[in-house]
């Protein structure tokens, strides 16, 4: 199946937060669809074991270590698609954490570590990348934002703050983008079972959303399918917001 056709197949896409749940997810089926992938994370040992099983079954992966509180990381993680493959597509900006708790616990250190992976990480991926896809002529931002920041719940004020905060840039970048040029995605996950739940700092609230995320959490693979959904869009369409949850969530 052609590119064209396709519209996955041949893509260059970058995934930070790519070394678990969400992230590694969309690897797998981003690969499977034909995607050229570049892989970033902190964890190294878990990407290049990530990309040893995509390229046995056939992908084409790069990975680079990323902390995306560094814009030099996310400039690197651009440069080594550009390297490799002589562009960048889409880049899904899904690292993130939640270091939840209550607003008078005072958590400052929390709070300026989510301000630093969930909102300076986006706007350092628009930094590096908004060059390369005017360039090219196009590209696709695609980033993991929450459904915290739809429905404001104790304990999840800043972290939901966070991702408001990301929601506002996205849709600030996709008007000044009328040009065509560059496609935003905001998906908003509920509940997913992934790893996130260790981020967060107060106990109790640690082991409730752990809970709910084995009672109820979806398969990371739901967020990968939505991901890919938005991504094999024809170039003149764009998904600006996708809100998805499990049905049993409130």
């Amino acid at each position: 199946m052609t590119e064209d056709m396709d519209g996955i197949s041949g893509k260059v896409v970058a995934i930070t937060g790519a070394s678990s749940g969400i992230g590694a997810a969309t690897a797998r089926r981003l690969a499977a669809r034909g995607a050229r992938l570049v892989l970033g994370a902190r964890r190294v040992d878990r990407l290049d074991a990530l990309a040893d099983e995509l390229r046995a079954a056939g992908a084409q992966v790069v990975v680079t270590a990323t902390d995306v509180t560094r814009a030099a990381d996310l400039d690197a993680l651009v440069d080594a698609a550009v390297a490799e493959y002589g562009r960048l597509d889409v880049l899904v900006g899904n690292a993130g954490i939640a270091a939840t708790g209550p607003i008078a616990d005072g958590d400052v250190a929390g709070w300026m570590a989510m301000v630093d992976v969930n909102l300076r990480g986006v706007l350092y991926g628009f930094a590096s990348a908004t060059p390369v896809f005017r360039r090219q002529g196009r590209g696709h931002f695609v980033t993991t934002v929450s459904t915290s920041g739809l429905k404001i719940v104790p304990g999840q004020g800043v972290y939901a703050a966070t991702k408001n905060a990301v929601r506002t840039v996205m849709e600030a970048l996709r008007q000044e983008s009328t040009d065509g040029v560059i496609r935003t995605t905001s998906i908003s996950p509920g509940f997913v079972n992934t790893e996130l739940d260790a981020s967060v700092t107060d106990p109790e609230l640690r082991r409730r959303v752990r809970a709910d995320m084995d009672a109820f959490g979806l398969d990371p693979d739901a967020v990968a399918r939505a991901v890919a959904f938005v991504i094999e869009q024809p170039d003149g369409v764009e998904i600006g917001d996708l809100t998805i949850r499990p049905t049993v969530q409130g």
